[in-house]
């Protein structure tokens, strides 16, 4: 893999020799191995060695002065509107004006960005999200309307974090620099497939098969608990605050449902994670477990923006439990919060 040369999707034709400044496959590879479910060893969380983070460091060590003092900040820096910036998350946003394909980084760096983008992702997913990205951005490609930014600095001990925004994404690789939390802290993602307002069943949407595995753990349902199940008006897309095990949850709770729907559940859990890298994976699922578990969870549909008006289908719905959320809003078309840590105090830096 040392001398396998890889492309920046449609940066350049000309190829780039990775050898000199990235050996990450054997890294990848572990990461990829684990078992989503392990529970019998130590949570692979990301490390400064895995594939995303080290290609931070490689990305951090060929900017010059300039690069450094636009898209280089404080662990700590603060902005005037987002507060803590490396924190924020909203569906559409730039965290730095330089566009990732643009003459402000050259071929090398634009091909360490991308390692970096698919050290952060499922590779099976990789596909899915160029097109998503691609549908998101009239038809543009991958790095032509993503930006990027790195906080604190990866050449020592210290911690970073790297997030990469854009429409309808948010990805963040750290290093398990940041305590307590999955994903280096909450994402987004999201999808318009077939234009601003989708249409009903969401054809060709990435995401939406989420979905439906979670409509279908709804269906399987007795009615009292689909009544529990559903209510009828659907909470801000942002808020995606931790309640802590004192919250008003509205919903199912999980340990209600059968045997049955918890394990289908618990199959919609691991389709939610999985467009994500191994590491994130099981992190996010240790932090769950830590805080009692899916048991702990509420199961939420809501009536409010469904496109079917039958009612056979709910496009807009949550999992929620004392420091896990996962909200999935379906309508106009799919934006997903996604908010997971072992700790319920950690506060939240959201806009929608």
């Amino acid at each position: 893999m040392d001398n396998q040369e890889i492309r920046c999707p449609d940066c350049d034709d000309d190829a780039i020799d990775r050898r000199s400044f990235l050996k990450v496959a054997s890294v990848a590879a572990a990461a990829a191995s684990v078992p989503l479910f392990a529970t019998a060893r130590a949570v692979a969380a990301p490390t400064r060695k895995s594939a995303a983070e080290t290609a931070v460091k490689a990305l951090y060590e060929t900017l010059n002065d300039d690069q450094k003092k636009t898209i280089c900040f404080d662990w700590d820096y603060k902005d005037g509107e987002r507060g803590l910036l490396r924190t924020f998350v909203s569906n559409n946003w730039q965290i730095t004006k330089p566009h990732i394909r643009s003459s402000y980084y050259d071929r090398k760096q634009q091909a360490l960005i991308h390692d970096i983008f698919k050290g952060m992702i499922n590779p099976d997913w990789y596909a899915k999200f160029l097109k998503h990205l691609k549908d998101d951005t009239g038809g543009k490609e991958w790095g032509d309307e993503q930006s990027i930014a790195i906080f604190g600095s990866p050449e020592d001990d210290k911690k970073f974090e790297f997030v990469m925004t854009g429409r309808h994404m948010t990805l963040r690789a750290d290093g398990h620099s940041v305590d307590h939390v999955a994903f280096g802290g909450p994402i987004f993602y999201g999808h318009a497939a077939s234009g601003f307002n989708e249409e009903i069943h969401h054809p060709g949407n990435v995401f939406w098969a989420q979905a439906e595995m979670a409509n279908n753990v709804y269906k399987n349902l007795d009615p009292k608990l689909q009544e529990k199940a559903l209510i009828r008006k659907r909470p801000p897309e942002a808020e995606v605050a931790f309640q802590g095990e004192k919250g008003t949850f509205r919903g199912l709770l999980v340990s209600e449902m059968p045997e049955e729907q918890r394990k289908d559940l618990q199959k919609v859990l691991a389709a939610l994670v999985d467009p994500f890298r191994k590491e994130d994976q099981e992190e996010a699922l240790a932090c769950l477990k830590r805080e009692g578990g899916i048991d702990k969870c509420y199961l939420t549909f809501y009536k409010d923006g469904a496109l079917a008006k039958d009612g056979s289908e709910w496009d807009n719905w949550r999992v929620e439990g004392p420091a896990f959320v996962w909200y999935f809003r379906g309508t106009p078309h799919v934006h997903v919060w996604v908010n997971v840590a072992d700790d319920p105090s950690i506060p939240l830096n959201a806009k929608g």
